[in-house]
């Protein structure tokens, strides 16, 4: 019988054994690819000290292709929770110095208990996966702990915030749970993300593909957009997750936080936004310096900011409080909604919804992209994605007309008419079903053929037709339109506008769910 003190070293060994991992020569090959091994990882997310670990002492249950002949504590995935800037959050870190971070029965196991017990406390999860994919020698079980592991992801969404970082491999089936969460973050150059790998794919299709070029971080940044977030290495890809978590609430039942604000004067405007419209409609301009000059100083958090780039979606803050923002691009396309641009705004507002931040629309949008390519790709139900998003969201929605809001894409981009709740417009906003020079060419097509310089008679109706109706006053005579606002005062109504929108109460009909156009 063992004594005490002999019980106690016991635990001790077993402590220490669990924190090396797959050993010392392991985790140097991780640091010599430029990677941070798991609990690396952890110890930078977390608040010193608030780290609790569960499961420490899991091993596998496999007893085939001698696997049990390498028992090593914790397989292959640390799991806990502790705090973020001290708030709870549940965490898993995949170990790719244990048999390649792959996933066997209990490593599943290990995970589902934290999402498990994420969603009972309100608290979000993250998950840093680094792994090879299912423990082939496992089979099936392996699979099935995958799935248990989506079942979870999946009625976890819109309760608690899930993020996940692919900070190595991520591969097969192990790719779906990512793609269930909230956000994805890469890290460049050391992680990628695909169905099937190169070899798979030069077999099925004769491509030569690297992983990099067929599932690496910039890939999905610009191509696919799967990912949300690129970071240059592993502490940075870590700074990123606690900044969007410093914009979210910890779930559905709470409200994002807030920051103390001072405000610099007694009144809010801001000039320079006077200056940034170009006199010439048809000339491009930066939108994001309009969001700069509105927003907190320093507050702008870009989502996806090289994916469908004639649309923009990030969190930022006004007055100390957290809202997100979806705005046209006129530097990109004209700022046209196309499939790509409706899908991943539509996406962004449902988060937005499902966790209480506020919306703000900045819209310069001349319609959708026209084209066989957008039609036989289906634009109609893309584009009908967005509108579903906004007329579903109940949270405080606000609007701003920069400059054109012509056609449907009036409509999509939270307009009152599909429940925004405050709308503005600046004096140089054009409202209207179509441009000038297309509806002139429709409205008075008899009058421009019949005239003597049918030329000049176009410009002519082109002029007219942007004086009598190509402005913000029809819309703002209706109601469509709250008031009109010179630029500068923008910052200045918005604040107001939150304030005032922040006990808003909205519900939807009773039903078991919707069915968005997917």
């Amino acid at each position: 019988m063992k004594t005490k003190k002999e019980k106690e070293a016991y635990l001790a060994l077993q402590n220490q054994m669990a924190l090396l991992g797959g050993g010392k020569n392991r985790i140097a090959a991780q640091h010599a690819k430029g990677k941070l091994t798991a609990r690396e990882r952890i110890h930078l997310l977390l608040d010193q000290g608030s780290f609790q670990e569960i499961d420490k002492l899991v091993t596998h249950r496999s007893k085939d292709f001698d696997l049990d002949q390498q028992i090593i504590l914790g397989d292959g995935v640390i799991t806990g929770f502790g705090k973020v800037v001290g708030r709870l959050v549940f965490v898993f870190s995949q170990d790719f110095t244990v048999f390649g971070g792959s996933l066997s029965e209990t490593h599943a196991e290990k995970i589902v208990k934290i999402i498990d017990m994420a969603m009972k406390n309100g608290a979000p999860i993250i998950g840093l996966n680094d792994s090879g994919g299912a423990r082939i020698q496992e089979g099936v079980v392996s699979l099935g702990g995958y799935a248990d592991i989506f079942y979870r992801n999946t009625r976890a969404s819109g309760v608690v915030p899930q993020l996940s970082a692919v900070m190595g491999p991520c591969a097969g089936g192990a790719v779906y749970s990512p793609a269930l969460t909230d956000f994805v973050f890469m890290v460049d150059q050391t992680s990628y993300m695909f169905v099937t790998g190169p070899n798979v794919v030069k077999t099925v299709t004769q491509e030569e593909v690297s992983s990099e070029a067929l599932g690496g971080a910039h890939t999905h940044a610009s191509k696919s957009g799967v990912t949300h977030f690129t970071s240059h290495n592993d502490a940075a890809c870590i700074m990123d997750i606690k900044r969007v978590l410093s914009y979210i609430p910890s779930n559905c039942e709470d409200q994002p936080p807030m920051v103390s604000y001072e405000p610099l004067s007694d009144n809010e405007w801001r000039p320079l936004l006077d200056n940034i419209l170009p006199d010439n409609p048809s000339q491009p301009y930066e939108m994001r310096e309009v969001i700069m000059g509105i927003i907190d100083e320093e507050s702008w958090q870009e989502v996806q900011p090289e994916f469908a780039e004639n649309i923009l979606i990030g969190f930022s803050r006004i007055a100390g409080r957290s809202i997100g923002i979806v705005a046209n691009q006129p530097m990109s396309f004209a700022g046209v909604l196309d499939i790509n641009a409706s899908k991943k705004a539509a996406r962004f507002v449902r988060f937005c919804d499902a966790f209480n931040i506020p919306l703000l629309v900045l819209v310069d949008v001349p319609g959708f992209l026209p084209g066989t390519d957008q039609e036989w790709n289906g634009i109609i139900s893309n584009g009908a994605k967005l509108l579903y998003a906004f007329s579903e969201a109940t949270v405080p929605r606000v609007t701003v007309i920069t400059r054109k809001a012509y056609g449907g894409a009036y409509d999509v981009m939270n307009s009152k008419h599909i429940g925004a709740d405050l709308n503005f417009a600046w004096p140089m906003a054009e409202i209207a079903v179509m441009g000038a020079k297309g509806a002139s060419e429709i409205i008075f097509k008899k009058e421009i053929r019949e005239a003597k310089n049918p030329q000049e008679k176009h410009q002519e109706k082109v002029d007219e037709y942007i004086d009598k109706f190509a402005n913000p006053y029809h819309a703002a005579a209706r109601g469509y339109v709250d008031e009109v606002i010179f630029p500068r005062e923008t910052r200045d109504r918005l604040i107001k506008a939150y304030e005032v929108l922040e006990n808003k109460v909205d519900s939807l009909p009773r039903k078991k769910h919707g069915n968005i156009p997917l």
